[in-house]
């Protein structure tokens, strides 16, 4: 069994101010440990699964986050930015068996995190055939584009109800909660105790799991914070200008969304 872990920061247990997610900035430093260590909770849980090799991307940011030394042998790095438009799922394809993502955060717009957004925080909403997307839709839809099922999520609250919303089978580990500015979490090594035995049960149950349905036609709203992001993003080919702060797309091919994210938002 191969198994993509797909790690960001911003759903790890606990984390609610913007300094403890930017490096050189106070609290960074205690957060990179523990989101290292909450992906290797995830790599235990796969290995305790059956996995034989397990990718791991570094997708935060810098992507020069995870502590590479403290990983499992059997995990493999991605560290950086390929600038390929798959971005937080860089080299995923049909030889994975499953998608895994941890330190996941809900999206721009939504309340569910301190934190919230998508992507890059050029946007304030993103929405795809009408619906809020967040980071986690956006990369469930790049796997299931190459055949690849999305098992396990962990993160805020909201966006685990809202991936089990989309997925009833997909398994789910909430970190924290999120309230106004505020975060309520469990102890950190519960968060890792949660992770590990909530991947290993995904992967177990992986016959359980179906590829997300792709639809046919993708109708892409980007609303913009600032209105010079939305002028420029205007003239991306095939984007078209809504209002002052507003783009729109459509297309038929959701790498195509993704190729227009990495330009228009940076992501």
């Amino acid at each position: 069994m191969k198994v993509y872990i797909s790690s960001d920061i911003e759903g790890t247990t606990g984390i609610t101010h913007w300094d403890e997610a930017e490096k050189g900035k106070m609290g960074y430093d205690l957060y990179a440990e523990l989101m290292t260590q909450e992906v290797i909770a995830a790599c235990e849980g796969a290995l305790n699964a059956g996995a034989e090799e397990i990718v791991v991307k570094d997708a935060h940011w810098t992507a020069r986050n995870i502590i590479a030394e403290k990983l499992p042998r059997e995990a493999q790095l991605i560290r950086g930015w390929s600038g390929h438009p798959w971005s937080m799922v860089q080299g995923i394809d049909s030889t994975f068996d499953a998608l895994v993502m941890t330190g996941y955060h809900s999206g721009a717009s939504t309340a569910g995190h301190p934190l919230a957004h998508t992507m890059t925080q050029v946007s304030h909403e993103i929405r795809i055939n009408g619906e809020i997307t967040s980071e986690f839709m956006l990369n469930r839809m790049a796997a299931a584009t190459v055949g690849v099922p999305s098992v396990f999520i962990s993160g805020d609250k909201t966006l685990c109800e809202s991936a089990t919303a989309l997925d009833s089978n997909i398994h789910t580990y909430a970190t924290m909660e999120g309230i106004g500015g505020s975060t309520v979490a469990p102890h950190p090594d519960v968060s890792r105790d949660g992770i590990r035995s909530g991947v290993e049960a995904a992967l177990k149950d992986r016959d359980a799991h179906t590829v997300a349905a792709i639809p046919s036609t993708f109708h892409m709203e980007i609303l913009c914070t600032k209105h010079e992001n939305a002028f420029s993003g205007a003239f991306y080919p095939g984007m078209e200008s809504t209002g002052p702060h507003s783009i729109e797309f459509h297309t038929d091919d959701f790498f195509e969304i993704s190729r227009a994210l990495k330009f228009v938002i940076k992501g």
